[in-house]
């Protein structure tokens, strides 16, 4: 049987997503969680993996489990077996032809700016820090220029492996809740640090360190060089993976909204 899940995650504490051997990983936690449950070796793939210091509110993964669990003890009995920094949202069973990385139409992220003159606590490694006042109005006109099909290859890592450097990107929307700053962004598909980078231009532009035009600028030379710096990763957020259908998954909590 193949089962999907839905995993929340605080990614302070881990080297990201993928399984690594120098650092603990949210897939190395959660796979070894599911793997007492099921009293024996489960191996998952996710919707998308998370760099260092990055957050989800709602990662999707599938593994075919080879004993017969209900869902409820999928759920909770990963979660009694899971650091306190990971919890497994929902499970539910799904048809072979299910896959969380390729069956996906959509992501959305969202990045946290705490815009004020000192640097927050609470909120410390949950949002980016910016001092300098941050234009919302200018962010938003920037991110504009950045919705639509495009080549990113100035907003991805050096490093990126992905073949195809086209993506679609469908919303873009900055936001000011009194000291937070939101950038929201949905696309078919996300480049290595596509967000982050997208994240780093739109700030610059909303301290007034580069003009509204930049971010489109920026597009149109499709190098990685004049794109400015990568901003921190304690800010972001994967916040949905988005199927068809048919394969009904549940819908987005209410409390994933809030980040």
């Amino acid at each position: 049987m193949r089962i999907a899940l839905g995993v929340e995650y605080d990614g302070s504490v881990f080297c990201g997503w993928q399984l690594q051997d120098h650092s603990p990983s949210v897939q190395a936690v959660v796979e070894r969680a599911l793997s007492k449950v099921a009293n024996g070796a489960v191996r998952v793939i996710c919707a998308g993996r998370t760099d260092t210091g990055v957050h989800a509110t709602e990662q999707v993964i599938h593994f075919d489990a080879g004993v017969e669990r209900s869902m409820h003890s999928w759920v909770h009995g990963a979660n009694a077996n899971l650091p306190k920094e990971v919890t497994i949202l929902w499970a539910m069973p799904v048809s072979d032809e299910f896959h969380a990385r390729f069956s996906a139409v959509g992501r959305s992220y969202r990045y946290v700016i705490c815009n004020r003159s000192v640097r927050p606590a609470f909120l410390a490694g949950r949002t980016t820090w910016e001092y300098r006042p941050l234009v919302v109005e200018r962010m938003a006109a920037a991110g504009e220029s950045l919705i639509g099909e495009h080549d990113f290859t100035s907003y991805r890592a050096q490093g990126c492996q992905a073949k195809n450097p086209v993506r679609s990107v469908r919303q873009l929307v900055v936001s000011r809740r009194d000291e937070l700053v939101f950038i929201d962004i949905e696309a078919n598909a996300f480049l290595h640090h596509m967000v982050r980078n997208i994240a780093g231009v739109l700030m610059a532009i909303g301290a007034g360190e580069r003009p509204v035009e930049w971010a489109q600028q920026v597009l149109q030379q499709r190098n990685r060089s004049v794109g400015g710096v990568t901003s921190l990763p304690h800010g972001l957020y994967l916040r949905h993976v988005q199927y068809p259908p048919q394969f009904e998954l549940p819908a987005r909590r209410a409390s994933a909204l809030i980040w």
